[in-house]
């Protein structure tokens, strides 16, 4: 493993920490610790003083721009380390675009007052789009670091079963995230003492667009890893290496733990902690997915070599 590649792994670690903290921002209702301000905080550069809100909601910031600086060099030093066209540069490329609009969306929710206890369904938007764009950040950083040690790129010809079933995956997976963290909203702005006072919420004549979607999820979620362990079987037999048969794996142990997780999510009532741990296995879970799309489409990829046939019996 290059110097490259475990820097870019390590940006990837350092960000999945900062999304796991985002989600600390939106389950306390901190959103609004810096109050309309941004990039200041309360108008301030380091606020003095600050109450729990403002520290965990400047926390986030601050970290968010460590995570900035950091795809910076990884963009940088792709740039020194691989040819012109190679598609580890191109991922980096991509990893800073979405990096850039992360911050984008992360100012709009503040300046738009998006935050805190705002029930608008234009928050659900803005969330929704904010979590389509945290994954395709850590699909991007992941495949700049899977890339850069592996031959990288997609090359779906002639896989067309296997490459739609993986398409399908990925966007089931996307779209169970992304019902998940308008789920994970209403949690937080609609709580209740019970599993059967959260079900009349949401079944109710009057429930707004952010409890519909917290009954929609784990349905969503349930189709999204019945399609993702389809791909993973039609991967595992179709392209038998040993990279599809870890990332197989990983994303088959990783839907069975988010399942569990997911069922004590709900039964728990959505605690904090659990949902920033449901959070970071949604994450995983996706990172898996992409590498198992990575190394069953990769260009030139064979199947691991059949063994030697047992020699004939001496006569």
């Amino acid at each position: 493993m290059t110097a490259f590649t475990r820097f870019a792994g390590a940006v990837l670690g350092y960000n999945l920490l900062v999304v796991a903290w985002g989600a600390l921002v939106r389950a306390t209702g901190s959103g609004a610790g810096c109050g309309k301000h941004w990039p200041t905080c309360n108008g301030e550069i380091v606020p003095r003083s600050p109450r729990v809100e403002t520290a965990i909601e400047f926390t986030h910031r601050a970290t968010s721009g460590i995570a900035l600086v950091l795809v910076i060099a990884l963009v940088a030093w792709a740039f020194r380390a691989f040819p012109r066209g190679h598609v580890a540069r191109k991922a980096a490329v991509a990893s800073l675009a979405f990096m850039i609009a992360e911050a984008l969306v992360g100012a709009g929710l503040v300046l738009y007052g998006w935050v805190a206890k705002d029930p608008s369904s234009a928050r659900g938007w803005a969330m929704a789009i904010h979590l389509a764009n945290t994954f395709l950040l850590l699909a991007a950083l992941t495949l700049t670091a899977d890339w850069s040690r592996h031959a990288g790129g997609f090359a779906p010809r002639g896989r067309g079963g296997l490459a739609g079933l993986l398409g399908a995956s990925l966007l089931g997976i996307l779209l169970a995230g992304v019902t998940g963290a308008i789920a994970a909203l209403g949690d937080t702005l609609f709580p209740a003492s019970s599993f059967t006072e959260g079900l009349r919420q949401e079944i109710s004549a009057g429930a707004g667009i952010l409890l519909r979607l917290r009954l929609l999820h784990p349905f969503a979620a349930l189709a999204a890893g019945i399609v993702l362990l389809g791909a993973v079987r039609s991967a595992l037999r179709t392209r038998p290496g040993a990279r599809v048969r870890r990332a197989g794996l990983a994303a088959t142990a990783l839907v069975a733990v988010q399942m569990a997780a997911g069922v004590a999510n709900v039964l728990l009532l959505a605690p904090v902690a659990f949902q920033i741990v449901h959070l970071v296995l949604a994450d995983l879970t996706w990172l898996a997915l992409v590498l198992l799309a990575s190394a069953s489409l990769a260009p030139g990829e064979a199947a691991d070599p059949p063994a030697s046939p047992l020699p004939a019996p001496a006569a």
